[in-house]
């Protein structure tokens, strides 16, 4: 009984070292992508619309570049995640909010739900979706008078800007390799 208990306890502290190994080249990389990246859209934002109240960057966007830059191999991260679980979440946020805008909580509920819905028949499940859509219903005026343009700007050319950065930035070391999905990768490995 002693030695199970020993090696059961030698167990936990290997799974427990091995999980607070501290990689200071994967952190860096994660840093900098996603310095660059959310950096990038905020340049943006503040020189092309500074009397706006329509950013560029969203509250979504953090979201998504802890999955680009810091959990690149998660099938979460993945471009097609990426880009369809934004472009289909703000497409469903603002149909919401424009066939409930005196309804705010209803509207909210049926963005979020039907996001994550659409985004699993579709196969682009990407958390900060549900972030997108809601922002849809809850911004600001200037925001939801965009209407669809919502969808274009900021939500679609900021994700591009993201998965740019993303594609640069974690395929610089020979360790790190985004995008994970083997057809993706091909793509961007091929040599022209």
């Amino acid at each position: 009984m002693r030695t199970r208990l020993r090696r059961h306890a030698r167990r936990i502290k290997v799974i427990v070292y091995q999980e607070t190994l501290f990689d200071y080249e994967e952190h860096l990389w994660t840093f900098l992508g996603a310095f660059l990246g959310i950096g990038l859209v905020g340049l943006l934002n503040r020189y092309r619309l500074p009397a706006s109240d329509a950013p560029l960057l969203i509250g979504s966007f953090g979201a998504s570049s802890v999955l680009i830059y810091g959990v690149i191999n998660s099938p979460l991260a993945q471009p097609r995640n990426l880009i369809g679980g934004h472009v289909l979440s703000a497409l469903i946020g603002v149909t919401m909010n424009q066939l409930l805008p005196q309804e705010q909580w209803l509207a909210g509920a049926l963005a979020v739900s039907l996001s994550i819905v659409v985004m699993q028949i579709t196969k682009t499940l990407h958390p900060p979706g549900g972030a997108t859509a809601l922002i849809a219903i809850i911004g600001s005026t200037q925001l939801k008078a965009l209407g669809y343009w919502y969808v274009l700007v900021p939500v679609l050319s900021g994700v591009l800007i993201l998965l740019l950065v993303a594609m640069l930035v974690n395929n610089i070391t020979p360790t790190r390799h985004y995008p994970t999905n083997k057809h993706w990768y091909r793509f961007w490995q091929r040599k022209y």
